[in-house]
């Protein structure tokens, strides 16, 4: 079944399925179709997001077990509702003591039924499977090791012993295992198996084996059998040795009735691949397209001198997007991808090695080609032989001018065939194939989200999961364009605005957003402000571009909580990487930007900063409320982050996860995108046949002197959405005036506002938003 809605809930220890089952009232009384839960399978005891899965066959006891998850179905369906689950097929939870298919797998080594299970490269150094888990280098902590029985101990930490080895000296047994303990900081270049981008704790899944498929999906499978679950959520295929094969096993298996949705980040106006058997993305697409409709382009642009201005980054640390891009690409393929690139150079040797056409290239040649290559590859990874959008003949040309032995930068073409199946087709060239497609994926996760988006600040409302920050905004044209493609060809595919990766919630992102309709007004603010926090012990930013981002987020989440705000600017910093990072940490210049914030954005200026918010508070509003229901009336299936049906302000994870209150009292703004909430997504269930595959999407294209300031469509002939863009500057302008908005034949209701009726025809848009920036029509009758 296809829903009309669905509504995300975190779950967690401190939110099992009982208190999910509690929510299920007031969730269903907003209309929505379908609760969509994060990952329930078994995860590392004490996880507060579920993506660490230790066993697949069971459901998680934290939660309340099979038993309440069946129970919170039971419950849903009595409030017309079903299930959506969260699947991770990627990966699993590095933790041996808890994740029994890798205990297996240390413990027996390569005869282990389960060593199929993982992406691990036992032909890399001395063969063994090596675990990065030791606080220090390894003669600096064996004392810190004991033998029980089977087990090695360290700290918390269990790991099994080969048989027949638990009686030798410490140093015989630990080199008589089928692992081998090691520094943590090993993982960057030693590291032997597949991990989540750069995550060692987290170990790559071969699901493309048929038996590790029907292991690690058997119960999810019963769960969809059993009418328990309806829908799934796929994380990031993009993992996957094959996605497109992955997901025609899954939906084979799942019947071809299961709506399926993929965590596919599309880059640019790259499609989806037609052949894949889902519904479509997550919604990161449509999240970009409203988003840049609320984006100035003018003022996001002149907002972008003003950054280079202030921060005076260079052009490559922050100063030009696509410059601070390629150099974020080319530090993490160099240092936190180290390993995987060597993999990739080893399996490329073995092939060399395998066919006399390709031999006699150096090490040093093939290293170079692969990076210069991955660095270049224009979306998150290729898909199939021969995908030359993914990696185009520009990509080799510019690889190749890198080379300073011209004779040496052939290898470039032998790489790019290779990476695109051109070169055969045995176990060395497919092995290579998907390995570079994979890391492609990490690659352009970890410099683009984790590293490109921390640095390139001008406008960081633009800095999310899909965007564009270098072109942040989206024409209405571009936005029309975009639904209808959805409607033809996707007509259920996911659409979100917040989620629990969003590095803000999309309440937070409106109210930033209205500073590109006004960067004259932010340049006098940003130096007002920072003139005043000089004023208070602590309240100089330790460097310009942390001042800029953190008042921006300071405008944007209104509340002085210096607690949220210091961890959200901290991991900022840390993914940088600029002046401090995860793994290199700056003790003082972290304590300097903790500093900062409690003096500056969380202190005494916050009664600035609050003034300036309330200023542009009704602006920001009309980008809330167009915002929303944009999201929950255009094609695709809209999925309601949970609290955000109320104005909801968060920022990046943790923040973005805490649990949420479903029976508090909301009043003004949050009052109201309630109500707008319920009403779209109560009009969506009442009418399918208006909203779903069936349905239809026609632009309305206003007329007049402000026509560029409002967006609407027709669905279905039946309900129209009319929102406000760009109020500030619309203001500015003179407001609406003579503009027009055709509506079509009919007598039309404001669902919003039952007692507004209009006639089909020409209507001023003034007298259409006379009350509120927004409008949803329902046709009531012939005109």
């Amino acid at each position: 079944m296809t829903p009309t809605s669905t509504y995300r809930l975190q779950l967690q220890p401190g939110f099992p399925f009982a208190a999910a089952a509690a929510a299920v009232p007031h969730i269903a009384a907003l209309g929505v179709s379908h609760l969509h839960l994060s990952p329930v399978l078994e995860a590392v005891p004490g996880s507060t997001h579920g993506y660490d899965v230790v066993d697949h066959s069971r459901v998680r006891e934290e939660l309340g077990g099979e038993t309440a998850l069946r129970e919170l179905s039971r419950t849903a369906r009595e409030h017309g509702m079903g299930l959506v689950l969260d699947i991770v097929p990627n990966h699993m939870a590095a933790v041996p003591r808890h994740n029994h298919a890798l205990w297996e797998v240390l413990r027996e080594g390569p005869g282990s039924p389960y060593a199929r299970w993982f992406d691990i490269d036992l032909e890399s150094g001395d063969g063994k499977i090596l675990l990065p888990v030791l606080a220090g280098r390894i003669g600096d902590e064996t004392d810190k090791m004991h033998v029980e029985g089977d087990v090695l101990h360290y700290g918390e930490q269990r790991f099994p012993l080969r048989g027949s080895t638990a009686d030798l000296p410490m140093t015989e047994l630990l080199d008589a295992q089928w692992y081998r303990l090691c520094w943590w900081r090993l993982a960057r270049t030693e590291l032997n198996y597949r991990r989540f981008f750069t995550v060692s704790e987290l170990i790559g899944v071969r699901v493309e084996d048929p038996e590790v498929f029907d292991a690690t999906h058997a119960k999810i499978l019963e769960l969809v059998r059993d009418g328990v679950v309806e829908g799934l959520r796929v994380d990031h295929p993009d993992g996957v040795a094959d996605p497109e094969g992955y997901l025609h096993r899954l939906d084979e298996a799942t019947g071809g009735d299961c709506w399926i949705v993929v965590e596919k980040i599309l880059t640019g106006d790259e499609p989806l691949p037609h052949s894949w058997p889902v519904a479509g993305t997550t919604g990161y697409d449509a999240l970009r397209r409203i988003d840049g409709l609320f984006t100035d382009p003018a003022g996001a642009a002149e907002l972008a001198a003003d950054h280079r201005r202030f921060t005076e980054a260079a052009e490559e640390l922050g100063g030009r997007w696509e410059a601070t891009q390629r150099r974020a690409a080319y530090e993490v393929v160099t240092h936190e991808l180290a390993a995987e690139t060597a993999a990739l150079v080893r399996l490329a040797e073995r092939v060399c090695g395998t066919d006399p056409r390709l031999r006699d290239h150096a090490p040093w040649a093939l290293r170079d080609a692969i990076r210069e290559l991955l660095v270049r590859v224009p979306v998150y990874r290729p898909y199939r032989p021969g995908d030359e959008a993914a990696l185009p003949e520009e990509a080799a040309r510019l690889a190749k001018e890198t080379f300073t032995v011209p004779d040496e930068s052939s290898v470039v073409d032998l790489v790019r065939d290779l990476a695109l199946g051109r070169l055969g087709s045995g176990p060395d060239h497919e092995a290579f194939r998907a390995r570079f497609a994979q890391t492609a994926s990490a690659l352009r996760a970890k410099s683009v989200e984790d590293k490109a988006f921390y640095r390139y600040g001008p406008l960081i409302s633009a800095n999310e999961v899909g965007g564009e920050p270098g072109e942040p905004a989206v024409a209405p044209e571009a936005f029309h364009a975009y639904c209808a493609e959805v409607a033809r060809h996707w007509p259920a595919t996911g659409t979100v605005l917040t989620t629990h990766d969003t590095k803000r919630s999309a309440d937070v992102r409106a109210r930033i957003a209205v500073l590109s309709e006004c960067p004259e007004r932010w340049a006098d603010f940003l130096a007002q402000i920072t003139e005043d926090a000089q004023n208070v012990p602590g309240g100089t930013a330790p460097d310009p571009q942390v001042a800029w981002a953190a008042w921006q987020t300071a405008v944007g989440f209104g509340s002085p909580d210096a607690g949220r705000l210091e961890t959200a600017l901290l991991k900022a910093v840390r993914e940088a990487g600029l002046r401090t990072s995860w793994t290199e940490p700056d003790a003082a210049y972290e304590k300097a930007v903790s500093a900062f914030v409690d003096a500056g954005p969380a202190g005494p200026p916050q009664h600035s900063v609050a003034r300036f918010a309330h200023e542009l508070a009704p602006y920001a509003r009309a980008n809330v409320l167009g915002a929303t229901l944009l999201h929950l009336t255009m094609p695709g299936v809209p999925d309601v982050y949970q609290g955000s049906e109320r104005e909801f302000l968060a920022l990046v994870d943790p923040d973005n996860r805490r649990p949420v209150s479903f029976t508090a009292p909301c009043e003004g703004l949050g009052a109201e995108k309630e109500a707008l909430t319920t009403a779209a997504l109560r009009l969506r269930r009442a009418a399918p046949e208006v909203f779903g595959a069936a349905g239809t999407y026609a632009p309305l294209v206003a007329a007049g002197p402000a026509a560029g300031h409002c967006v609407a469509f027709c669905r279905s002939g039946e309900v129209v959405t009319a929102v406000t863009r760009l109020s500030l500057r619309l203001e500015r302008e003179g407001g609406w005036r003579d503009t027009e908005l055709p509506l079509p034949t009919g007598r039309w209701t404001d669902v919003l506002l039952p007692e507004r009726e209009f006639t089909g025809g020409r209507v001023r848009v003034g007298d259409l938003f006379v009350r509120r920036p927004v409008a949803l029509l329902r046709r009531t009758g012939p005109g």
